[in-house]
């Protein structure tokens, strides 16, 4: 496989979560850092943070970037991911899949070639943990513009090809019950 960029989209306005997502430790370790470390692992030759807090996030140790369209939903995050990414490649997954193994971001990527994503499946699709042909966001970008913000929708208009991971690595996290009560998370 050729080199391969990741995005860990940090701007959502975590509103069910009542703080940053982004930055809530688990066992001591940030969830966007997991996430990161984990497309680190997989192979990635560039992991970014995409919005949100950028001097937080550079202060955990991430590349952290502005996002021109914060605050328009995960279609506009994944646009944005897109387009700042500097390989022909791009692994794209929210900060809130804190469990999200190196070997399930190698799955999509290993996936990917001759389609313009490979997205995480369990029970449900998961297009915010995939690796994208970067010049599929000509096409993501016209939806955008036209109003669409739901990404299961805007993807209909590619070539897409499904991976099945376990749910245990895709478990996302959108509010505080969705921690773990076991003392791993930190304040």
């Amino acid at each position: 496989m050729t080199a391969w960029s990741a995005v860990v989209l940090t701007g959502g306005a975590s509103t069910r979560m009542g703080r940053d997502k982004a930055l809530v430790p688990l066992a001591g370790v940030p969830m966007a850092r997991r996430v990161a470390d984990a497309a680190a692992a997989a192979g990635a030759t560039e992991v970014l943070a995409l919005g949100g807090d950028l001097d937080r996030l550079r202060a955990i140790g991430l590349d952290a970037r502005p996002d021109e369209r914060q605050g328009s939903g995960p279609l506009g995050g994944l646009v944005g991911a897109l387009e700042v990414a500097a390989a022909p490649v791009v692994v794209v997954v929210a900060c809130d899949l804190p469990w999200l193994t190196a070997d399930a971001v190698a799955a999509v990527v290993a996936a990917q070639p001759g389609h313009d994503a490979a997205l995480a499946r369990t029970d449900r699709l998961e297009p915010l943990c995939g690796a994208w042909r970067r010049a599929a966001a000509a096409t993501l970008r016209a939806a955008f513009d036209d109003g669409e913000r739901a990404i299961h929708r805007a993807v209909r208009r590619l070539d897409v090809v499904t991976v099945v991971v376990d749910a245990a690595v895709l478990r996302n996290v959108n509010q505080p019950a969705d921690l773990p009560d076991d003392g791993t998370v930190g304040r």
